[in-house]
């Protein structure tokens, strides 16, 4: 697996690049942190806890406002472990799924370990991070997958009837990758999600929404990405379920006002390609990032892995800036995640500048080292 030569950038590319990885991130995590306290209740229960329009704003979740869950902690270990592969491609070691993996085992770490283990020098800055040591109602399939040091690939995938919906939020950040080629960073997101959700329509429900953010990242319309998306999957084996769910979202837009029962239909049954069609709808009809996003958590489908999805979503059609800065205020972990993604955004346009197979960076090694 390989990249293509990555665009010329500019300043004025290389900050429109900065503002959608940041707004990409922490959309995603705005999404999870709004849906988090009100995950898995119907419509009725939301509005009697919350008032007659549910949830409108940030409400506390373990101990606080803004908390998020395992997904938003997912994500960032992905970003993570893309950073990891393109510093090790120096060494002539380039398998993007082994590194991701191996970031995949250090988050599956923090959910066992009383904190940081300040002895592994192998595990890079954000390991070290206290607050990602808090354990957030991860799924059993999310454990069992990563319970041991065997990678689950297409051929022998982790968990081969899983179909949850928590593999799609983490699968953001292959979307970033905008220096290749869309159908690569589709077969990267379906090998990742091989290894912890092992059916096709998990599986191909991560490419789609990593394809569809590439889209988006790349400067292209939100229902341009989406038909981008369903024109990738058209030739998988498979892909059916999750065209038609991609299709169901297009076609709700023309079927009036947006509301909870519309949201619920395409995303209630709680798979990977259920919660993917309802994001996309919430972002697709969205007046702004604050309306799409509390479309995304008031309904009695899942509403973290919806909101988060959706979030990401409107974070790379808008940058950051379109996101509200009362919610930024209040989210966990944001200095962890804008340094996370500024990270990212310098290696994709400058990393030659910080490494290269003659000499790197003391520093950006010793954040992102080489080693496994």
């Amino acid at each position: 697996m390989g990249a293509t030569a990555g665009p010329v950038w500019g300043r004025s590319e290389q900050q429109d690049f900065r503002s959608r990885v940041r707004g990409t991130l922490l959309g995603a995590a705005v999404g999870d942190a709004l849906g988090v306290p009100v995950d898995g209740l119907d419509v009725e229960e939301i509005r009697r806890a919350h008032g007659p329009e549910g949830v409108v704003d940030l409400v506390p979740a373990h101990g606080r406002r803004g908390a998020v869950s395992h997904l938003t902690q997912l994500t960032l270990f992905t970003m993570d472990g893309l950073i990891r592969a393109q510093v090790r491609r120096d060494t002539g070691a380039w398998h993007p799924p082994t590194d991701l993996h191996r970031a995949y085992l250090r988050w599956a770490a923090t959910q066992r370990d009383w904190g940081p283990d300040l002895r592994r020098k192998d595990n890079g800055w954000l390991a070290r991070e206290e607050w990602l040591y808090a354990r957030r109602d991860p799924t059993r399939t999310l454990l069992l997958g990563l319970g041991d040091e065997e990678m689950g690939t297409l051929e022998s995938p982790k968990s081969p009837d899983a179909a949850g919906p928590e593999v799609v939020p983490r699968s953001v950040s292959f979307g970033l990758l905008v220096g290749w080629e869309p159908q690569l960073v589709a077969q990267l997101a379906v090998e990742c999600a091989a290894q912890t959700h092992g059916h096709p329509t998990a599986c191909l429900s991560a490419g789609a929404y990593a394809v569809t953010v590439h889209a988006l990242a790349r400067g292209e319309s939100l229902d341009g990405a989406v038909q981008r998306a369903l024109a990738l999957l058209s030739p998988r084996p498979g892909h059916e379920p999750v065209s038609e769910a991609l299709q169901r979202a297009l076609g709700a837009v023309r079927q009036g006002l947006p509301g909870p029962a519309r949201v619920e239909e395409l995303a209630a049954p709680g798979t990977a390609e259920a919660v993917l069609s309802g994001a996309v709808y919430c972002a697709l009809v969205a007046q702004d990032v604050r309306h799409g996003l509390r479309l995304a958590v008031n309904h009695g489908a899942p509403s973290a892995p919806t909101a988060a999805v959706a979030g990401g979503l409107l974070g790379a059609l808008h940058g950051e800036t379109a996101l509200p800065p009362a919610w930024l205020a209040e989210l966990e972990g944001r200095p962890t995640m804008l340094e996370l993604a500024d990270d990212f955004a310098m290696e994709m346009t400058q990393g030659p500048a910080l490494h290269n197979p003659a000499g790197a960076s003391p520093g950006w090694l010793t954040r992102y080292p080489r080693e496994l």
